[in-house]
């Protein structure tokens, strides 16, 4: 499986892939994505040379189906409306746009999108919502992405929505690799909760 993944990373990187949208692609954490591109160019660090503890998520089956994702995408809005009246749904690039699309249109939600820092190229970039989409002041919103691996893209969110006047209902996302409960004071909600026992 590392193998598999080392090649698919080096792909991605050799198409000009950053190492956040890498990590987004394999569904792993920034910390492996960046292993798995050392493992290619040879520069093994001899602290990191061994793998960091993550999983790897491969949801290629779900996310090649219309029918499958709306039909998730349906399961996910159900967890968002239970948080409150929903007016916008954030949908995290990119990963989370296509659960976020679809499950607005299920609510009868407006739908934004946020762009998180890993995926900008300037050093002091940060982390930002699309202004081709809904505005999100003053509104009851739910932050929707596929995985949540550190939480970290979360809590950049929320801290942004929070500065554009948002009200932030929930966090919905398929997989919680980390078993958030909550990010700051925000409820998550998963579809899959991954456990690590002992």
């Amino acid at each position: 499986m590392n193998e598999e993944l080392i090649k698919k990373a080096y792909e991605l990187r050799s198409r000009g892939f950053t190492t956040g949208e890498i990590a987004d692609e394999l569904n792993v954490s920034k910390d492996t994505a960046r292993w798995l591109i050392l493992q290619v160019t040879g520069k093994k660090i001899e602290a990191e040379s061994q793998a960091p503890v993550d999983f790897a998520i491969d949801w290629k089956k779900l996310g090649s189906s219309s029918t499958r994702m709306m039909n998730v995408s349906a399961a996910m809005a159900d967890l968002a409306i239970e948080c409150g009246d929903v007016e916008v749904v954030v949908g995290i690039t990119v990963s989370g746009v296509p659960f976020a699309t679809m499950m607005a249109q299920i609510i009868g939600a407006d739908i934004t999108v946020f762009h998180p820092i890993k995926h900008r190229k300037e050093e002091d970039a940060k982390g930002a919502i699309s202004s081709n989409f809904a505005s999100v002041e003053g509104k009851n919103i739910v932050i929707v992405d596929d995985v949540i691996t550190s939480g970290r893209t979360i809590n950049e969110a929320i801290k942004v929505l929070n500065d554009l006047g948002a009200n932030t209902l929930c966090v919905v996302v398929l997989i919680d690799k980390k078993g958030i409960e909550k990010i700051g004071n925000v409820p998550v909600e998963s579809l899959i909760r991954v456990s690590r026992l002992g």
